[in-house]
């Protein structure tokens, strides 16, 4: 199925796929501070969070940075499917497309680190 054998078609799917990864980091980047939010009163008020606070923080940034990581793989799965709808007259010649879908996944690697390193710590 071709839309209109322009490679500007292709281009505006990069700038979705960008658009949903600025996305994603943000709210990994959100989760990481919220995870990391006791620490932030504890050093600069003086005010020990309770337990309670913590574990909420915790779960709170987990989560965000979760759904930063799935954001980062839904989206890399729907640019992908999108480039295999693409033409030939779509893609300029020598062109590579996996390279977005291949840097988002490895977001997405890190975000799952990020994670692992948060309920670790």
């Amino acid at each position: 199925m071709s839309y209109l054998d322009d490679p500007r078609v292709l281009f505006a799917a990069e700038r979705t796929l960008l658009a949903w990864v600025r996305t994603a980091v943000a709210l990994m980047g959100l989760g990481f501070v919220v995870a990391k939010f006791g620490l932030f009163l504890h050093l600069v008020a003086g005010h020990e969070p309770s337990p309670a606070q913590e574990m909420f923080a915790l779960l709170t940034g987990v989560a965000l940075v979760a759904l930063g990581v799935a954001g980062c793989i839904a989206a890399a799965v729907q640019h992908r499917r999108f480039i295999a709808e693409l033409g030939p007259g779509e893609v300029p010649r020598g062109y590579r497309t996996g390279l977005a879908i291949v840097s988002t996944y490895a977001l997405a690697t890190l975000g799952v680190i990020v994670a692992v390193y948060l309920v670790a710590s």
